[in-house]
Order: C-alpha cells, then sequence, then structure tokens
C-alpha cells in the first residue's frame, strides 16, 4: 500500500469515527430528551385509568406512588408482580386498585382494572386491552355496552359465591348472544380478583 493511499484511508476513517460519533451523540440527546415525556404520558394516562373508577376527590395521597407489588398468579393471572394503587384520605384506607388478568378469553388474555373499597365493596372495572371478537366479545368495553357496569357495587361473600357466573352457568351475570366465553372469562377474573383480596386484606395496608 503506497503512502498517498494509507493516507487517503486514514483521513476517511477519521471521517467515518467522526460521524459515527456525533450520530451517538444525537441519539443519546434525542433518547434523554424523549424518555422522561413518554414516561410522564404513561403516568398521565395511568393515573387518568385510576381516576375513572376512582375520583381524585375521594382521596388525597399520591395514589401513584403509595403502592404495594403482589406475586399471587393463582388470583390475578400473572406470573409477574402486580401493583397495587392504594388510596388513602386523612390517612384512613378508601381503595385499593390494581390490574387482574382473565386469561381464559375468547382470543387470549383480557386485562382488567379492578377497584375496590376498604370495606370490599367494587368501586367498578374496566377493560384495559382484549382482542375478543369485534361486535360480540368487545361488548365487556365501557364505550360498547354498559355491561362491566354491573360489577359496580357488588360484594363477594359466603353467600353469594355461586352467583358469580355468567347466566348460563347459574350465575347471575348476563351472557352476550353469541359470545359467552368472553363474559364467562370477566367473571371469573373479577370474582378471583375479589378473592385476592379479602385473602390479603390486612396486608394490602401495611
Amino acid at each position: 500500500m503506497n503512502a498517498e493511499l494509507r493516507t487517503h484511508l486514514i483521513k476517511a476513517s477519521s471521517r467515518m469515527a467522526v460521524f459515527i460519533g456525533i450520530a451517538i451523540l444525537l441519539l443519546v440527546s434525542v433518547r434523554t430528551w424523549v424518555e422522561p415525556k413518554i414516561e410522564a404520558a404513561q403516568q398521565a394516562a395511568l393515573q387518568a385509568s385510576l381516576n375513572a373508577l376512582l375520583p381524585p376527590e375521594a382521596y388525597d395521597n399520591d395514589l401513584l406512588h403509595d403502592t404495594k407489588a403482589f406475586l399471587a398468579p393463582e388470583f390475578l393471572g400473572s406470573n409477574k408482580p402486580v401493583t397495587v394503587y392504594r388510596a388513602r384520605k386523612q390517612g384512613k384506607p378508601v381503595a385499593v386498585l390494581f390490574e387482574t388478568i382473565a386469561p381464559d378469553g375468547y382470543s387470549g388474555d383480557i386485562r382488567l382494572l379492578v377497584g375496590i373499597r376498604a370495606d370490599g365493596q367494587l368501586l367498578g372495572v374496566r377493560v384495559l386491552a382484549h382482542r375478543e371478537t369485534p361486535g360480540l366479545g368487545d361488548k365487556i368495553e365501557k364505550a360498547k355496552s354498559d355491561w362491566i357496569d354491573n360489577f359496580t357495587g357488588m360484594r363477594l361473600t359466603s353467600d353469594n359465591a355461586d352467583q358469580w357466573a355468567v347466566k348460563k352457568d347459574g350465575g347471575i351475570f348476563d351472557q352476550f348472544t353469541g359470545a359467552t366465553i368472553t363474559p364467562r372469562a370477566v367473571v371469573k377474573a373479577v370474582k378471583k380478583a375479589l378473592e385476592f383480596f379479602h385473602a390479603n386484606r390486612e396486608q394490602l395496608w401495611q
């Protein structure tokens, strides 16, 4: 390799190294700027979901940071720890909110947000994500029907445990025409969420 070619290659390599360095610096800068905004948007979306079940005036603590993680796959359908958000007013327990998964939906997992008052009464249930059939199973969505509101105000007791099923299975909850699997899965998951609450009632607030 002659000296002229060697000099040319060295200069080309140096320029490429500079360009790569600039590109890396730009990527790091963009990531540093974007990540906090993404996190803030995610936190705002989470806060909005929680407030859909429990209005802000019902509690005075920092709901997003007053949390406790529980590993309870037999109740909540997840093999990962589930975050429980604890609402308090003047230091007294108000309610807990947490995600649970119905693993036996018609098209797979159905992610639910469940809110339960400190006395065990359901604040309500909302669907966070699903892949159920449009026009049939998607009626679990609040935007598609008011079926999900049937849970609001309900409790799980030893006297009514058998009623926690769709009517086709001898329970009190309506199924959908042509779609029994989806509401059955949701009812079962909400019942298990209440069982989780009762099984961990003291630990939830510690």
